[in-house]
């Protein structure tokens, strides 16, 4: 039997609509829904200061794992899921997982427990370099979130948000990179469509993980949300030294050249060259030192058969993905003023949401 075109048609729309839910580029009141799912993530919060989602119902929730980290599981009746991570608690251990800044290769593996090798892959670039905090949580939560995603998309799930605010928003930067390169090998069905919200996030890792990340998520498929007036995305500090340059650069063969120069000029030169280069290494190498050898003491008092990986020779950590930026007007900040006293005025899910609602 031969279909008309119109039928054919009539056949094919909810398919083509069942596969495009989602949609590139940031949507505000999609955002502000997404706010209210994380909202129930935080048990601080009064249940009316924060109406609940209207579209998406809540699953499952994870057990707390690594070091104070834990996950929800949320959908909606056209088969949405929404994978939301949870943020920096009360908990020291949790702090500790932020302050433990060095970086590592964005590509290797973590032994975590003695049954537990965390294998990834967050970049091929191999100077591409991310946060091993964070990456620990990541690893984690991942094994308790893979089953529960096999699951959904068995169920038809096609598409699925990922979802962090604050320490949440920077561990979903690396479960976005490891679920796409899960992906990319045939793990994940090709057909399930990612689509990520990192709000109020630090930064997760150096330039090359970040050139890797927005080219896997280009087109408006990987938004970070940032208010101008929190410090939080401007975490973890930064230290650029001449080591952080692409390969081909002005100054890689510089102490070469100025030793070619006459004397006494190369003296004077190479000392001007030091005295601008080595207070950077020097900090890099004291931001590796205490947030990563000795702030990994702690980590292994908590998580006993974890190993300590090799750390990258970097501290460069960039503002990653697709940004948009919410900024305060004078009515703002009468409403949220800056306090000395109160660190996170600006950082936590109200003001987010207050200038999110203000948005044209």
């Amino acid at each position: 039997m031969k279909l008309s075109p119109y039928l054919l048609i009539f056949l094919l729309v909810p398919t083509l609509l069942f596969g495009q839910k989602l949609k590139p580029g940031f949507d505000k009141a999609e955002y502000i829904e997404l706010m209210r799912v994380f909202a129930k993530q935080v048990d601080t919060i009064p249940a009316n200061v924060i109406p609940p989602p209207t579209r998406f119902k809540f699953v499952y929730r994870s057990p707390i794992v690594g070091l104070d980290n834990r996950w929800d599981l949320w959908t909606s009746t056209d088969s949405v899921a929404i994978l939301s991570i949870r943020g920096t608690t009360l908990n020291p251990v949790g702090w500790l997982e932020n302050f433990y800044a060095a970086m590592v290769p964005a590509k290797g593996q973590l032994t975590l427990t003695n049954n537990y090798q965390f294998d990834y892959e967050l970049a091929q670039n191999p100077r591409a370099a991310v946060h091993i905090g964070w990456l620990i949580g990541t690893a984690f939560l991942t094994q308790d979130i893979l089953p529960k995603l096999d699951s959904c998309v068995r169920a038809g799930v096609k598409n699925v948000y990922v979802l962090g605010h604050s320490q949440g928003g920077a561990i979903a930067f690396l479960l976005t990179s490891h679920l796409r390169q899960l992906q990319r090998t045939g793990k994940i069905p090709a057909g399930v469509q990612f689509k990520t919200y990192c709000s109020a996030a630090p930064k997760p890792g150096n330039l090359y993980y970040a050139y890797e990340y927005e080219a896997q998520t280009t087109g408006g498929w990987g938004l970070n949300v940032v208010n101008a007036a929190d410090w939080v995305p401007e975490t973890p500090i930064t230290i650029q030294t001449l080591d952080d340059f692409s390969n081909t650069n002005p100054f890689s063969n510089l102490p070469e050249a100025l030793k070619k120069q006459k004397f006494p000029k190369n003296l004077a030169l190479k000392y001007v060259f030091n005295q601008l280069s080595k207070p950077a290494r020097k900090a890099r190498n004291n931001y590796q030192k205490y947030l990563g050898k000795f702030a990994g003491r702690y980590v292994k008092n908590n998580l006993k058969e974890y190993i300590p990986p090799t750390f990258f020779q970097s501290s460069h950590y960039v503002r990653t993905g697709t940004t948009i930026v919410l900024l305060g007007d004078e009515t703002y900040y009468q409403k949220f003023p800056d306090s000395k006293t109160n660190i996170f005025a600006h950082h936590l899910l109200s003001p987010y949401i207050y200038l999110a609602e203000k948005m044209k």
